[in-house]
């Protein structure tokens, strides 16, 4: 793609939105409406990597660029900011947070970076929300629960509020599930409360352990997904899953997980 390829695909965004023979659904979004096809364009992304496609990944790295087309074009028409004060803007961020490429900083070490990044990080937040603003501040609520959870224990954790080590995680787990058993027997909303408090826990546990939440997760339900699929076609020569008792569904779930590992 060169230069070229870029301007065609504004101006493809530009005569979309145009208010005479443009496309009328395009014409009628908005920001809001938006916002969920952008989401929705990420998790194809990270569906092609997970899959290793990469003709899967060059397109859908394609739609989400619209995405970025499709905002900047409805915030030049606002008056706000067009394409290319995306592009500027970024790239400003990218130079400033890496000083140890564009200037004379040194970084030993990707760890190094990683305190160095963060640091950028708290000082842009210092300036967009004051010096007393909370650690909290710039974490979506937009994002999803599991990595939403994980990145406010980050932030909690560099001011030492965090457990030394999976231990004490672990300990916490264990008192949380107690927690939720009691909260079951009593019923009402403590209930979803409790579980929630063990969910967020795990999360913190799979931080202590190095292991990405929502990556584990999706590898569970793609193990899950695979092995029932396999239920499915064990027990289609029998009349299928419905109506089996039991023991009879636990023998085809270990036969599958025998079968697919």
């Amino acid at each position: 793609m060169d230069k070229g390829d870029t301007r065609r695909l504004l101006d493809i965004m530009a005569a979309l939105r145009a208010p005479q023979g443009g496309c009328p659904w395009d014409r009628e979004q908005n920001f809001s409406t938006i916002a969920p096809y952008t989401i929705e364009e990420a998790y194809e992304v990270a569906e092609a990597i997970e899959h290793h496609d990469m003709a899967a990944l060059r397109d859908e790295l394609g739609d989400l660029l619209f995405q970025v087309v499709f905002h900047a074009r409805m915030a030049e028409e606002a008056g706000e900011f067009d394409f290319d004060d995306v592009v500027a803007a970024i790239c400003q961020k990218m130079v400033r947070r890496h000083p140890h490429v564009f200037s004379d900083a040194t970084v030993t070490s990707a760890a190094h970076q990683t305190e160095a990044w963060e640091a950028h990080k708290a000082a842009e937040r210092d300036r967009r929300y004051g010096a007393q603003s909370s650690l909290m501040e710039g974490v979506s609520t937009a994002l999803p629960a599991l990595p939403r959870a994980a990145k406010l224990q980050r932030r909690a954790a560099r001011s030492g509020f965090d457990w030394p080590d999976r231990e004490g995680v672990l300990a916490k787990l264990e008192e949380e599930l107690h927690e939720l058993q009691a909260a079951v027997g009593e019923g009402g909303d403590a209930v979803a409360r409790e579980l929630g408090d063990v969910l967020f826990t795990v999360v913190n546990l799979a931080r202590h352990l190095e292991v990405e939440p929502e990556s584990a997760l999706r590898g569970a339900n793609r193990r899950f997904e695979t092995r029932f699929r396999a239920m499915e076609t064990m027990a289609r020569e029998g009349g299928g899953l419905e109506g089996l008792d039991g023991a009879a569904l636990e023998d085809y779930w270990r036969r599958a997980k025998e079968r697919l590992g």
